[in-house]
């Protein structure tokens, strides 16, 4: 599949969004897009093992921690964590792997598609939310 077609079926059929990397900053990129993208409908579970809760919600240690199925893993973390965040998707059998912009990696990239998981790459959710939009 082409990607902005991936990008729009990812968005189209995502409710549950698991942050990775979610700061409990408000300064932060991830805790803003985040809000934006819960303001705007999307069930968001901050994944953050160094903080209890980000902004009132429960911050999950990892993505098998999460009591509902993920949508999408979306990534804020760096480009050499992203294979083992591959990996805990599988795993949970998450829908798809986002990384934000500056997060990539050919390894992560062959996981994914070996285990027929889509993923995006060095892309906002946020912007392509935005972009998508009906």
């Amino acid at each position: 599949m082409e990607e902005k077609a991936l990008i729009k079926s990812i968005i189209e059929n995502t409710k549950n969004i698991a942050v990775v990397g979610h700061s409990a900053n408000p300064q932060k990129s991830s805790y803003e897009i985040a809000e934006y993208l819960r303001l705007v409908g999307f069930n968001i579970y901050p994944v953050n093992p160094s903080v209890e809760t980000i902004n009132g919600r429960k911050s999950y240690s990892n993505l098998k921690e999460i009591p509902e199925k993920i949508d999408v893993v979306q990534v804020f973390r760096r480009s050499e964590f992203l294979p083992e965040i591959v990996k805990e998707a599988i795993e949970v059998n998450a829908g798809a792997v986002w990384g934000q912009f500056g997060v990539e990696s050919a390894e992560a990239e062959k996981i994914a598609k070996e285990a027929g998981i889509p993923i995006v790459m060095d892309r906002c959710l946020k912007v392509e939310y935005n972009r998508n939009k009906k």
